[in-house]
């Protein structure tokens, strides 16, 4: 499926949320990662963020909504449900996000802006090739990026990139 900027008020509505998050998540000592969960009627059913910075590398939000909905969602359910996330799923958070069965997925930036920006500041790249959600689920619909966030989302990974180069 071919990523979208056609995103409604709604969407942005759950993306700024999850830049608030990014944000928190960068303030704890983490990366700049938030996600929410919603259900069809719109309801926030569960929203995270990156927690990484304790060493276990798989606590993305992403991941980690998979894990709740499979415990909390009901399987017919899941498919009608939106994940909004501040950066497109890794392949690890796609494949969790399939297995599990949720629907869509709207991300502020992709992952090709991520590597983009984090290539500019002369990072490495992460441990697992940087793979756009539908090479790792092809029938996972998908919408962003959202060109109204990215400012917001580059500021914050520019922050973490020379945090890191600090520490």
């Amino acid at each position: 499926m071919d990523e979208t900027t056609d995103l409604t008020a709604h969407d942005l509505t759950h993306l700024r949320r999850c830049v608030e998050l990014a944000r928190e998540a960068l303030a704890d000592g983490d990366e700049p990662f938030g996600s929410v969960l919603v259900d069809p009627d719109g309801v926030v059913l569960h929203e995270d963020r990156n927690r990484t910075a304790g060493g276990d590398q798989t606590r993305h939000p992403e991941l980690e909504l998979a894990r709740w909905a499979a415990a909390h969602v009901a399987p017919e359910v899941r498919p009608e449900c939106t994940v909004y996330t501040s950066g497109e799923h890794c392949p690890m958070c796609s494949a969790g996000h399939a297995w599990v069965g949720l629907g869509r997925i709207v991300y502020a930036a992709s992952t090709a802006q991520l590597v983009e920006w984090r290539r500019g500041w002369g990072m490495a790249l992460g441990p697992v090739v940087p793979l756009p959600i539908n090479a790792v689920a092809p029938g996972v619909p998908v919408g962003g990026p959202a060109p109204e966030l990215a400012n917001a989302l580059r500021e914050l990974h520019r922050q973490c990139a020379e945090r890191d180069a600090v520490t």
